[in-house]
């Protein structure tokens, strides 16, 4: 039986998602979390083969609580649910130890699918994320969405530029020296092809970005 720690904030989603994997004999929701902080302490507590974690929760975003899921449990296998579209997150979930992402819009289709292909060791990943990927590995600098050619540091930045926070307050924010941020600020500009802030905040805006902040 794959045991399953379902994480997102929406109780609606959650229930949902229950119902799905209930249809199922051989995987079963044993644990609940409505938060990033809840995510992680029910891991630390143990009993789990899988995290179904959303990307966007209030307090540690998923992204956040993917991170620190890699650094304690290595070897506990996440599928990142997201109603963002795969081009958007998929490609970061994954470069920071996602073993699959799927759309909330796919779900009731691919779901138990995805959760046995990851129990059994695999990934899960659409040919349109395994595209980016491929894009990635070469710096195709050309793809449409560019952020994903930054490092973890470079978007962190990005996202703090078009929040509106100064840098000083960024470097406080990051515990790294305003000399830093300037530094990380040119390298994301010179990435993405971009000018200035306000070509940044246009572009994160466009791009739906801060929900995951």
């Amino acid at each position: 039986m794959i045991r399953i720690l379902v994480a997102d904030d929406h109780a609606i989603v959650r229930e949902g998602l229950k119902l799905i994997i209930g249809e199922t004999d051989d995987m079963s929701v044993v644990g609940e979390a409505a938060d990033g902080w809840e995510t992680l302490d029910k891991v630390a507590a143990g009993g789990y083969d899988i995290v179904l974690l959303d990307i966007s929760m209030p307090g540690l975003n998923g992204l956040d609580v993917l991170r620190r899921l890699q650094e304690g449990y290595p070897d506990l296998p996440v599928l990142v649910l997201s109603m963002y579209p795969e081009q958007q997150y998929a490609i970061r979930a994954i470069k920071n130890g996602a073993a699959g992402y799927i759309t909330k819009e796919e779900a009731s289709v691919s779901l138990t699918g995805a959760i046995r292909k990851i129990s059994n060791g695999g990934r899960y990943i659409t040919p349109t994320v395994a595209e980016k990927l491929a894009e990635c590995m070469f710096e195709n600098s050309g793809t449409d969405f560019p952020h994903q050619l930054l490092s973890e540091r470079e978007y962190d930045v990005m996202l703090a530029i078009a929040s509106g926070k100064r840098l000083n307050l960024i470097a406080a924010d990051l515990g790294i020296s305003a000399k830093t941020v300037s530094t990380y600020r040119a390298r994301l500009l010179k990435k993405m092809g971009m000018q200035s802030d306000a070509d940044i905040v246009r572009y994160v805006m466009k791009s739906g970005l801060l929900h995951s902040a």
